[in-house]
């Protein structure tokens, strides 16, 4: 194990999911002196068999790629009673719900949300910061693989990790401005080999607990069965539609598709088709072959911008998904205070309900939520 520091440099609240990453947050900043207080966010889904906090009962954590599992909860007090801490439980579920309600009500209106930015800025450095205050901590502190550095005017910035290849900047765009002071991401600065590896060596139990994977409310990865199950009303069969204009199939929801995608659309034309674009409102999927995803122009609203300025004509790196890599760009302010984003070549597969995040080399400008894509400069 290791030695705490004996001088205190505040109080933080821990978000700790059980996993290696919030774990070796935890122990390090326990490590710089910091007096930490782990706190497990029980969120809820849907299983068959659920506890009275919403999560699952089953015990085979092992083989979940979820998260929320009693199995992770007891992971979770496990390890702070290993490093000494005081650790907290709360029931999130009835907040959770405004995440799964949003999820479900993009999927009907045609887009694909990224839950995990909206609980990041609902629940984590929302509703979880307000707790902290009432806490009286000065931190909130999650294992997300970024960084926490400054804009050149000096305020705090959010930069991608060191290991690029997990780095979750992109999911963090969202985090209210003012939170950023009281904000640490303690595991930014290594690889996840690394802290795997300071996890063992720390003695921590979950060193070798596999990565979540899934949606953490949809654990069998169904998305389809989730927005059917809540909103039997609005899944029905409709037309696809080929590049022609004219019905080459039926779908069984338009809910069930996204904009790239290929397999399971179960329609032969003779060459490689993709889903193209979806009209909720007609209940139409419309298919085509891959250079009809290409577009150069997106418009994002809900904008959240992190620079010290807004931006007029700025260049910067535009990332529009988030496994995807960040591409040259210019982006700007429109009329109603939305982004414009024009792309330096056209991109593939831009979907309306992500998110778009700039960047300034490593530092996150801030973003927006994808509402119009095209392959001309949009009408003002």
């Amino acid at each position: 194990m290791f030695s705490v520091r004996e001088q205190k440099r505040g109080k933080v609240v821990v978000a700790m999911s059980g996993g290696v990453d919030s774990s070796v947050a935890a122990a390090l900043l326990q490590r710089q002196g910091y007096e930490c207080i782990g706190v497990f966010m029980r969120l809820g889904h849907e299983p068959e068999e659920q506890d009275q906090a919403g999560c699952k009962t089953d015990t085979h954590k092992s083989n979940r790629k979820g998260c929320c599992s009693v199995g992770d909860a007891a992971d979770a007090r496990y390890v702070a009673g290993l490093l000494g801490m005081e650790f907290y439980a709360l029931n999130f579920r009835s907040d959770f719900g405004r995440i799964v309600d949003y999820f479900v009500q993009e999927y009907n209106a045609g887009r694909t949300p990224n839950p995990c930015v909206r609980c990041n800025e609902y629940l984590k450095f929302g509703k979880l910061a307000r707790y902290a205050r009432a806490l009286e901590a000065d931190f909130v502190a999650t294992g997300h693989y970024a960084r926490i550095g400054q804009t050149p005017t000096g305020r705090p910035a959010i930069l991608r990790g060191t290991d690029i290849s997990k780095d979750q900047s992109y999911v963090l765009f969202g985090v209210p401005p003012e939170e950023l002071p009281r904000m640490l991401l303690p595991i930014g600065d290594y690889p996840k080999r690394q802290v795997r590896e300071m996890a063992r060596e720390m003695g921590l139990p979950v060193h070798a607990k596999p990565d979540s994977q899934e949606i953490c409310f949809v654990p069998d990865n169904n998305y389809f069965e989730l927005v059917a199950r809540r909103s039997p009303q609005s899944v029905k069969p409709g037309p696809f539609i080929g590049p022609d204009g004219t019905v080459v199939g039926e779908h069984p929801g338009h809910q069930r598709f996204t904009i790239g995608q290929r397999k399971g659309v179960g329609v032969a034309l003779g060459y490689p088709i993709y889903v193209t674009a979806i009209d909720s409102e007609n209940n139409r999927v419309h298919l085509g072959p891959a250079e009809e995803l290409l577009s150069q122009y997106l418009v994002a609203g809900e904008v959240n911008w992190l620079d010290d300025e807004l931006p007029n004509q700025r260049r910067c790196l535009a990332k529009v998904r988030y496994n995807s890599q960040p591409a040259p760009a210019t982006v700007s302010v429109g009329p109603q205070q939305e982004l414009i984003v024009q792309f330096d070549e056209p991109i593939a597969a831009i979907t309306p309900g992500q998110a778009v995040v700039c960047y300034e080399d490593s530092r996150v400008l801030g973003g927006g939520w994808i509402q119009k894509i095209s392959r001309t400069p949009p009408a003002e």
